[in-house]
C-alpha cells in the first residue's frame, strides 16, 4: 500500500518550505508552516514563522494570536500576553477557544490573561 503524501507532515513541510524559498513573502505559506512546525514539536521554528507572519501582516489579529501561542509554548509569558493583547485589540474575538486553547495553558492562571478573557466574554 502506498503512503498518502497529502497526510505526511514531512512531505507537506518540505513542499511548503520549497514554495517559501521561491516566494519568501507568501503569507499563507508562512502561516501554514508555522502550524506544521508547531504540530511537529518544532516550537522555535513555529515561533520564527509566527514572527514573520506578524511582520508581513501587522494588522492580522490571528497572526498575533498564533504568535502568542508560540511564545506561550516557549514559556515566554510576558511576550505571549503582549501578543495576545494586540490580537484582542486588533479584533480577535473567540473567547471560548481562548479559554481552552492548550497552547495558552501556561497563561491561564495569570491575571492579565483573565482580564483579556473577561474582556472578550463581555463583548461576545
Amino acid at each position: 500500500m502506498s503512503k498518502n503524501k497529502s497526510s505526511d507532515p514531512a512531505f507537506e513541510t518540505a513542499f511548503f518550505e520549497s514554495v517559501l524559498r521561491r516566494n519568501p513573502d507568501f503569507s499563507d505559506v508562512v502561516e501554514l508552516l508555522g502550524g506544521l512546525y508547531t504540530k511537529q514539536g518544532r516550537i522555535s521554528d513555529g515561533l520564527k514563522m509566527d514572527r514573520r507572519l506578524v511582520r508581513l501582516q501587522p494588522q492580522n489579529p490571528t497572526a498575533h494570536y498564533n504568535l502568542a501561542c508560540s511564545l506561550a509554548l516557549s514559556k515566554r509569558k510576558s511576550e505571549a500576553l503582549q501578543a495576545l493583547k494586540i490580537a484582542v485589540e486588533l479584533g480577535y474575538k473567540d473567547a471560548e477557544w481562548l479559554s481552552q486553547d492548550p497552547d495558552l495553558e501556561v497563561l491561564q492562571g495569570h491575571p492579565e490573561f483573565q482580564k483579556l478573557e473577561n474582556r472578550l466574554r463581555a463583548h461576545s
